[in-house]
């Protein structure tokens, strides 16, 4: 990519989130439930990001398309018991980097002008 050019704003998003989750993946090691991480949580952790703050990418889109190419994995949140009949409550998706997506993570890393 020439110097001149802006960065994509999907594939700049796309490498915040595997950093973010690669991320707490490193600091929860040995701790499987803490090396997920929520919607919520990755929404407000990358919410100052300039591809997010200027509203060229949404979240759960850019979460999505990792998810669909493998490079993300959902975990369901648990399950819980009804105590009463009726609806049950919502089950919170973590989200956790597979081996694609720290590979994609490696490589666009090395690609990039901060890696010699």
């Amino acid at each position: 990519m020439p110097t001149g050019d802006a960065p994509d704003p999907v594939r700049a998003t796309l490498v915040a989130i595997l950093q973010q989750l690669n991320r707490a993946e490193s600091l929860h090691e040995g701790r499987e439930r803490d090396q997920a991480l929520a919607l919520a949580d990755l929404e407000r952790m990358l919410s100052k990001f300039w591809a997010i703050d200027q509203d060229l990418v949404k979240v759960p889109l850019a979460l999505g398309l990792l998810v669909r190419n493998g490079m993300v994995e959902v975990h369901s949140g648990g399950n819980y018991a009804s105590p009463k009949p009726g609806p049950k409550p919502a089950v919170k998706a973590h989200y956790r980097i597979t081996a694609g997506g720290k590979q994609f993570l490696v490589e666009n890393l090395q690609k990039s002008d901060r890696i010699s």
